[in-house]
């Protein structure tokens, strides 16, 4: 991984980002990575074109009981254990592309002392209460079962399958012993209710004091509307007071004699990784961690992680009284379900990160997609068809098709350098468009609207394919000075806007902008240019600039179905037709496919027009209609440009 050693400064935005640490005990699935690692990564490279001061911490979560069982199934110790999947990990993100500046890990002395002092500053503060509690334990086992290994019926809703923390469909806290009918995970038989004196924060005592920064930090930082949701639903509860320890043996050691023989409980214990990751990065860590006047923290997760992050740890970091970094911006995610279920780690069901990178798609595609059906505002699913069409009709044929025509008018017509450019009314009306995008881009980035963002770009290079359509350089190159002078404007400006794209999708897939601007042998101030212009179109290839040799390579590929048989879903290459406008070669299989897409899309235009919807809906669906059928017939090998009318007959 990168490393950026760059420490709060003066006069800057200094940004603290953290993506919830994913448990070690398994592989990561693609659920796993788009509502953490993923999310923040894009944030971060975002932050850091913008000039802002960035550090991106995050690490494997590696105490507990699930770690201990891990270690049991596969004849290895609990340190081994964590080990061989924090490997595992580290892995599979940076092979996504994930550049933390620095990817750490929980079971280290840094850890130990930073959670013993927070517990000791608590109990001496008088945060911490004592009592005897009534748990599930598993004879089969011999164990007391930690929260996450029993399972039974909601005693609020009645879902089935609610964990003993916390119902994954009404999001209430449990009690495990208020479970209907709980069985132990590990073995499957019912646990008996045994007593165990523990440890509890007094998070009532501490609820005036949290609800007062909770309004603070809701009001002037970025919550996503289902964090602040999940957290008004805890305080409307009332607060109660919250268990810190477990009867474990792995885990990070409870330091009070009384209480020798446990461990802290994982969401007491876990997110203060966060604090012992910078600390293992860099010794001057409290200038992050202890800084709230300067640092801006972002915690990004998914939905269920959301109150230990907006409760729990913040109630430990305030009752502990010594001027930590609170979050200011708690960006949560809803859920990515697989195809038409859940992804389930125990059940196999999904796919994880090391399929992906076994399919042999790079990852960029994956980042792509998975950034595209980001769950922002509500759950959104992962289907392998889908994949493949938005691969074909947006980086393909949309992105690529562009960036293609763009730079390859210039090496066809103009020798590799771009031309001279006299703008028209109508170039103008473009440039402005494009502006409008730009900045649309910019507001929705700034405020973590990641898949928002991502639509303005697609629009960008839409606008672009359609100004070419129209204009048609391939043709007014032969013809006199005046087209002539047409064709490179047109190309020029095309360019450049390939250039802006380029930059505008380095937080989205990296190698392929990287690639883009080494192609068309882009200035590195372009990165930072196109970024603080205000949102206004920036020429970073003027008249007379030399580029090399644009390809799309990059991004045309062939997917493997991770199904059965391992079936192959084919995505065509692109071929250069009709002077520069690219189509994909023949694929029956995708054409099938958008035959259905067409015909139902049709029945709903028809439907439309039968009510006599507003002219901007049936506008809009229609629009939907004809990129089907442009895509159909690239997926049938034709050209997807309409042909000239005969004449006397009807267009």
């Amino acid at each position: 991984f990168y490393f950026y050693l760059d420490l709060p400064q003066e006069g800057r935005r200094n940004l603290l980002l953290t993506s919830a640490l994913p448990y070690v005990n398994n592989v990561p699935h693609l659920g796993n990575i788009i509502g953490c690692v993923l999310s923040a990564d894009v944030f971060a490279r975002y932050g850091r074109l913008r000039g802002w001061n960035v550090l991106y911490v995050c690490g494997t979560d590696e105490y507990g009981t699930a770690t201990e069982n891990k270690a049991r199934e596969e004849g290895l110790t609990p340190q081994q254990i964590c080990d061989k999947y924090h490997a595992v990990h580290a892995e599979i993100y940076s092979w996504f592309q994930v550049d933390f500046d620095f990817f750490g890990r929980t079971t280290t002395p840094k850890q130990t002392e930073i959670a013993q002092d927070i517990f000791w500053r608590l109990h001496e503060r008088g945060f911490l209460l004592e009592d005897t509690v009534e748990q599930l334990r598993c004879e089969g086992c011999r164990r007391f079962l930690a929260d996450r290994f029993v399972e039974g019926g909601c005693p609020h809703c009645s879902y089935p399958e609610a964990r003993g923390d916390q119902c994954d469909k009404c999001g209430k806290l449990i009690n495990a012993v208020e479970l209907k009918n709980p069985l132990c995970k590990v073995c499957s038989k019912t646990p008996i209710i045994q007593s165990s004196k523990h440890l509890f924060l007094d998070l009532p005592k501490l609820e005036s004091q949290l609800e007062q920064w909770l309004d603070k930090s809701t009001a002037a930082g970025d919550w996503t509307p289902n964090a602040k949701q999940i957290t008004r639903s805890w305080l409307r509860d009332g607060l109660k007071p919250r268990c810190i320890t477990r009867d474990l043996k792995w885990g990070t050691p409870v330091p009070h004699p009384d209480f020798k023989d446990k461990v802290f409980y994982v969401w007491f214990d876990a997110p203060i990784g966060y604090l012992s990751i910078t600390a293992n990065y860099t010794d001057q860590w409290e200038k992050w961690w202890k800084n709230p006047e300067q640092v801006e923290l972002y915690n990004f997760m998914a939905k269920d992680n959301v109150p230990f992050h907006s409760v729990v740890f913040p109630s430990s970091l305030l009752g502990a009284q010594d001027n930590y970094t609170l979050v200011n911006h708690l960006v949560a995610t809803e859920y990515l379900n697989y195809e038409d279920t859940k992804f389930s780690k125990s059940r196999g069901v999904g796919v994880f990160g090391d399929m992906a990178k076994d399919t042999g798609v790079p990852s960029d595609v994956w980042r792509f997609y998975l950034l595209y059906v980001r769950p922002e505002g509500q759950d959104s699913a992962f289907s392998w068809a889908d994949m493949a069409l938005k691969n074909n009709s947006e980086l393909l044929n949309n992105l690529g098709n562009f960036i293609n025509r763009a730079g390859m008018f210039v090496t066809k017509f103009f020798e590799g350098c771009v031309p001279a450019m006299e703008l028209l009314a109508e170039d103008k009306t473009l440039l402005a468009q494009v502006g409008w995008e730009l900045r649309q881009y910019i507001s929705l980035m700034d405020k973590v609207k990641i898949r928002d963002g991502l639509k303005h770009i697609l629009n960008i290079s839409r606008h672009g394919n359609q100004y070419i359509q129209i204009n048609e350089p391939w043709k007014k190159i032969k013809g006199g000075d005046q087209d002539r002078q047409r064709a490179g404007t047109v190309t020029g400006v095309s360019v450049n806007i390939a250039c802006l794209l380029s930059v505008l999708l380095q937080p989205y897939i990296p190698t392929t902008s990287r690639t883009i601007r080494e192609q068309l042998n882009a200035p590195a101030a372009c990165v930072s240019t196109m970024l603080h212009a205000g949102g206004s179109f920036v020429c970073s290839l003027p008249a007379g600039h030399a580029i090399g040799t644009v390809s799309t390579a990059l991004i045309a590929f062939v997917f493997k179905r991770l199904a059965g048989g391992q079936v192959k879903v084919k995505v065509a290459a692109p071929v250069a037709v009709n002077d520069g406008a690219v189509v994909s070669g023949a694929d029956p299989e995708r054409a099938k496919q958008l035959m259905q897409a067409v015909a139902e899309q049709g029945d709903k235009v028809r439907v439309l027009k039968g009510q006599k919807a507003e002219k901007a809906a049936i506008t809009l669906e229609v629009n939907k209609l004809l990129d089907l059928k442009k895509q159909l017939a690239l997926a049938e090998g034709k050209s997807a440009e309409p042909t000239a009318p005969q004449k006397g007959k009807k267009k």
